[in-house]
């Protein structure tokens, strides 16, 4: 996925230079994952299959739990907005990088630029918020089972949901406007060297002074891990507490927590790694990598291991094919 310029550090090199004039952007130009023709058609057909079996594993995910009302409880209901937010997330970056893939104009207008980046940042905010309300689930249903479904009520659900979607929008909306509104840009049509409209990569081809932008993405972006995290930990923290004093009822419930952590580790250690580091040490290569991985194959692998590794999802998704069989004739049955 390499792709060398020669221009990547020219708006820093005009900035330390004071040589640069303000320029009204028309639109960005998309550089990719590669400028190889041939190694474009064998990536276009990779991350096709995988963006048709990630709608079809998240699609499913969702449809299984909105049908079936054994999977009607809290823990199934977050999962539910997790596997949609996955949709939305890998739509949001793949169908655009498919286009790019098998076309040779990669321009992409101002405002295309700055909804996609509001959309993957607030979904990808949202998805951080609702790991934190799912560990949440989890403390209350191992540490207090009795009054379980008093606590994680409706009215409970839905102000979690609430808070996590608002709050998602209300950074997304933040980041998105001093990543281009409050930046100076040497030429019309910059290069953003990513395959996507990455914050950190918009902030980096800018030739004006962006100190104020990164303090106001890197404290945002630390904000969201770090109060989210704080929330998982601290939860998981009295969970273990408990299963440790506990029977074995309660070990087995833990077992429920097994995906979830899973999931949370892969997610922010990746997010982790990629956004709370300073743009000033930000390479385009490396950040192509890490997005790939954080892009295409975590929404791909997320239902996956809450499929596979949950004995309810599946037996539902047993049920649910035997029930299809059935009605398209296959055993014989009208």
């Amino acid at each position: 996925m390499a792709y060398d310029s020669p221009v990547t550090n020219r708006p820093l090199l005009l900035a330390t230079m004071g040589l640069y004039n303000k320029t009204v952007v028309s639109e960005f130009i998309l550089v990719g994952l590669t400028e190889h023709s041939r190694l474009k058609c064998i990536l276009f057909v990779i991350f096709f299959f995988i963006y048709i079996l990630t709608l079809f594993q998240n699609l499913g995910l969702v449809v299984l739990i909105s049908i079936d009302r054994k999977l009607h409880t809290p823990m199934y209901s977050f999962l539910r907005h997790l596997s949609f937010l996955d949709i939305c997330y890998t739509s949001t970056i793949m169908i655009r990088m498919l286009k790019d893939l098998v076309s040779y104009n990669t321009s992409i207008s101002v405002a295309g630029c700055e909804l996609q980046m509001l959309s993957y940042i607030g979904f990808g905010v949202t998805q951080c918020f609702i790991l934190a309300a799912m560990s949440c689930d989890r403390y209350v249903a191992i540490c207090h089972p009795l009054t379980y479904l008093q606590i994680m009520s409706r009215k409970t659900i839905l102000i979690l949901l609430v808070f996590s979607y608002l709050g998602g929008l209300v950074i997304a909306f933040v980041e998105t406007g001093f990543s281009h509104f409050h930046l100076d840009f040497c030429e019309e049509r910059p290069y953003i060297y990513h395959y996507y409209c990455d914050i950190i990569a918009v902030i980096q081809i800018s030739c004006g002074d962006t100190r104020v932008n990164e303090m106001i993405v890197f404290s945002l972006a630390g904000f969201t891990e770090f109060s989210s995290l704080l929330v998982i930990l601290v939860s998981y923290m009295y969970i273990f507490v408990s299963v440790l004093r506990s029977s074995l009822g309660r070990k087995k419930a833990f077992s429920t927590c097994a995906s979830h952590l899973m999931v949370v580790t892969i997610f922010y250690g990746t997010v982790m790694f990629m956004y709370l580091r300073p743009p000033s040490a930000y390479s385009p290569e490396q950040g192509k990598v890490i997005s790939v991985f954080f892009t295409i194959v975590i929404p791909f692998l997320n239902p996956l291991i809450y499929s596979l590794r949950n004995r309810d999802v599946k037996n539902s998704a047993k049920k649910m094919g035997i029930s299809l069989l059935k009605r398209v004739g296959i055993f014989g049955i009208h």
